[in-house]
């Protein structure tokens, strides 16, 4: 498994140049390093901010799992979605709504069929509300099939 988390990963983390805003680094409740976080102010209503993680190594005709954590905080804060590089038109994962404050885990299967995916893009849209976050955390892939809860 690779770890691509913010904190120790060693992933090959960008910021996309053509979106509205960034996406921020931001210290972890614990105190053990920090997660990346859009925080409900930044930006206006439908605005998108981007952060894309580079694959390089990925092996032609393989699976793998891309597990991570994300949370999102507040009334209607906006939308989290991720897209795979070789199906740019529509998401492969989109949540819009945490029922509490808590951290859940999300899971992607990343087929390499003829294409190769090179990147996946973690994309925030801003929503109407005025407080909580979109954070991600904990990005981690793994060779093989995603695991059973």
């Amino acid at each position: 498994s690779v770890d691509c988390s913010f904190s120790r990963g060693v992933c090959d983390w960008k910021q996309d140049a053509d979106d509205d805003f960034d996406w921020n680094p931001a210290d972890r409740d614990r105190g053990d390093g920090y997660y990346m976080a859009v925080p409900a102010f930044v930006g206006h209503k439908n605005d998108m901010g981007r952060l894309k993680l580079l694959l390089t190594d990925l092996k032609p005709k393989s699976s793998y799992c891309l597990i991570f954590s994300y949370r999102i905080a507040g009334e209607k804060v906006g939308k989290l979605r991720v897209f795979l590089a070789n199906k740019k038109t529509a998401p492969v994962w989109e949540e819009n709504k945490g029922k509490d404050e808590k951290w859940r885990t999300g899971k992607i299967e990343i087929f390499q069929g003829a294409e190769t995916t090179n990147s996946v893009t973690f994309e925030s849209e801003r929503g109407k509300g005025k407080t909580g976050e979109i954070g991600v955390d904990n990005v981690i892939l793994i060779s093989g099939l995603c695991p059973e809860d």
